[in-house]
């Protein structure tokens, strides 16, 4: 991997990890267009996780504090109602992992191995993220003010969902989001937030792998320099993703990343 592979692979993966576009499946799809192996580059993978996390963390830095603030703040543990919003919103965070968390412990190798990280299944799971974004959009559900710890579990099942190249993550928890009838103003921020702790153990788990190969070429073909505009790139991508996103899901306007998933979908089964 040169430079330039490197700034622009970072930032599209700082790009699509907030936009509803599939991270992983345009990773998939640049990877095979310039023939890098991404096996061989985990410490590049690893690297650009932890970026896009950190642009979460600045973007969203005061809903992180208010949760953290309410978490210690002193209240009544006796029943969920009796809980403060900050500390409600933190349990239904933890909800939401539940399923991510056993399908990457237990049964993501087993799904790999079924359905493999080749441009094929991209192609068919970006159609399936065009599909519920278009559900989404024309779904007419009542708007609800919060998020419930119910609610909180089905968008984890479509996070789970996501572990599936094409499948986005964000595109597939705030579609189900909205179509069980919360409001768009609370998703994209409960979206980017739930993602935190997932991202941080996938990249704990290639940081494991990367150990296991060794530090050395079999680990990671790129050099100290290429990897740091990797790192930036994904950051201030995903900065700026981030930010967006949120915008973009207030005015309601995914059916446009709707549209662009299923012609990249038909395009990358077509030619890839």
């Amino acid at each position: 991997m040169n430079w330039f592979e490197s700034l622009l692979l970072g930032l599209l993966q700082g790009l699509t990890e907030y936009l509803p576009i599939s991270s992983s499946g345009h990773l998939a799809i640049a990877s095979s267009l310039f023939g890098i192996d991404g096996e061989q580059n985990l410490a590049f993978t690893v690297l650009v996780h932890v970026a896009t996390v950190l642009s979460t963390l600045v973007i969203l830095w005061k809903e992180i504090v208010w949760i953290l603030r309410d978490l210690f703040t002193r209240q009544s543990w006796k029943s969920y109602d009796n809980l403060n919003e900050g500390t409600r919103y933190a349990i239904n965070i933890i909800i939401s992992m539940i399923p991510v968390g056993i399908v990457g412990v237990f049964f993501k190798d087993k799904i790999e191995a079924v359905f493999g990280s080749g441009t094929t299944v991209v192609g068919y799971c970006l159609l399936v993220t065009a599909a519920l974004l278009t559900f989404s959009y024309y779904a007419k559900p009542r708007q609800r003010e919060q998020i419930s710890g119910w609610h909180a579990f089905i968008i984890g099942i479509a996070q789970a969902v996501a572990v599936l190249p094409g499948i986005s993550r964000s595109g597939s928890t705030i579609a189900t989001g909205i179509m069980l009838g919360n409001k768009k103003e609370r998703l994209a921020q409960f979206s980017f937030l739930m993602v935190i702790p997932p991202i941080l153990g996938e990249a704990l788990l290639d940081m494991k792998d990367l150990v296991e190969a060794g530090a050395g070429a079999s680990g990671s073909e790129a050099g100290i320099g290429v990897l740091a505009i990797g790192f930036i790139a994904a950051f201030l991508s995903g900065c700026a993703a981030c930010k967006w996103m949120i915008s973009i899901v207030r005015k309601g306007k995914l059916i446009w990343f709707g549209a662009y998933c299923a012609l990249a979908g038909i395009l990358t089964l077509i030619f890839l």
